[in-house]
């Protein structure tokens, strides 16, 4: 299966947290997922477009040739 379903668990070991921040994601409805019965599941795919979204790009600066002169 190529896009599989992940339990909490193995979301929050795939982010590197606890169980507790996928769950506030799936609470406040940032994340896709997927109820069956009572559980709930995370599609593979929704991981990496989560990331994508919330990834912050560098700031990239010219610098200066001569530093400045205090």
């Amino acid at each position: 299966m190529k896009n599989r379903l992940m339990s909490v668990p193995e979301v929050a070991e795939y982010f590197g947290t606890t169980e507790r921040f996928p769950r506030r994601l799936i609470a406040e409805r940032r994340i896709v997922f997927v109820k069956v019965g009572r559980h709930v599941r995370i599609p593979e795919h929704a991981l990496a477009d989560f990331v994508a979204a919330n990834t912050v790009q560098p700031i990239i600066t010219s610098r200066r040739r001569f530093g400045a002169v205090a």
